[in-house]
């Protein structure tokens, strides 16, 4: 995969070095030896996740609870866990408020198969396998995902490239609550003067709430920094442009399967995969710095060409 370089970038930003390191259900990655972002995943967390995301500067830009609670944080969602993939029907089950302390009888599981194929260098990169699982033990899809990982100066970066496969067949609800989704740090978000935008010039949660998109930015100010995680979603993932759950209390979420349920003036629209059939998802999220629309839009384009 060829990265290309923003305007003002000097080459040498490239060469920023990444590195995974595997520890016990988790794999920790480095950007120059610097902490970004761990893996979670294994039988302590319902769903596979990534916390926390850090800026260049070493903020933290995702919401701590609840993997830690911090004083003053708010502690509503605990399905919110950093950057996870989840969604609220599959078969009529939940995959997104299925938290083990909920204990809902109609909450699913995502467990491990493996992670591995770590590599480290410019571009550090890891495959994960993993199977959704109804109430029952019963295997609805095979999750196969790589999540690449690289820095460009004050930029940082993680592509999801992920296939779900169904075992049998499966059919995703329309529903509002999905899929690929980050929660961000309570000082950057809408309610504490935050910005949310989207490709379409959207703005705030009334703008961008529901509606299709290729990107949208969430940014605000943490620690006298200005900074901002955007989510993009390639025009190869399934159902491009999706449209988006953004909420003002800081959760970034890009659903490629609600459609009535962002717009009563929509049909319903669920999504039938059967059995053996693959729906192929593609984001990238952009841990940056202050960065107007423009900025962003480049940064959309160049990720849209690869």
């Amino acid at each position: 995969m060829r990265f290309l370089v923003p305007a003002g970038l000097a080459i040498a930003t490239l060469q920023a070095q990444v590195t995974l390191t595997r520890g016990e259900n988790r794999v920790d990655v480095a950007i120059d030896s610097k902490p970004f972002t761990t893996l979670f995943y294994g039988p302590d967390a319902p769903k596979p996740y990534l916390h926390p995301l850090r800026s260049a500067s070493g903020k933290v830009v995702t919401r701590s609870f609840p993997m830690e609670k911090l004083p003053g944080e708010s502690t509503s969602d605990q399905h919110h866990r950093g950057v996870w993939l989840g969604f609220k029907q599959v078969n009529g089950f939940n995959f997104w408020e299925n938290e083990f302390s909920y204990h809902d009888p109609n909450a699913g599981r995502v467990v491990t198969k493996s992670v591995g194929d770590l590599h480290d260098g410019p571009t550090g990169s890891l495959h994960g396998i993993f199977t959704w699982l109804a109430p029952n033990g019963q295997p609805l899809l095979d999750e196969d995902r790589v999540m690449t990982f690289h820095a460009q100066g004050d930029l940082r970066f993680i592509d999801a490239a992920i296939s779900l496969t169904a075992l049998t067949d499966v059919t995703f609800g329309d529903a509002k609550d999905g899929a690929f989704s980050v929660r961000l740090a309570e000082p950057l978000i809408e309610k504490n003067s935050g910005t949310l935008r989207n490709s379409e010039g959207g703005v705030k949660m009334a703008g961008t709430w529901g509606k299709q998109a290729n990107w949208v930015d969430y940014s605000g100010e943490l620690d006298g920094e200005k900074l901002g995680i955007a989510l993009f979603d390639h025009p190869s993932s399934f159902h491009h442009p999706a449209r988006w759950h953004v909420r003002d209390y800081g959760l970034l979420a890009v659903n490629p399967f609600g459609s009535q349920a962002f717009d009563q003036a929509n049909p319903s629209a669920p999504v039938s995969l059967p059995k053996g059939q693959t729906i192929r998802l593609r984001y990238r999220i952009v841990v940056h710095p202050a960065l107007d629309a423009a900025a962003i839009e480049k940064l959309y384009q160049e990720f849209a060409r690869q």
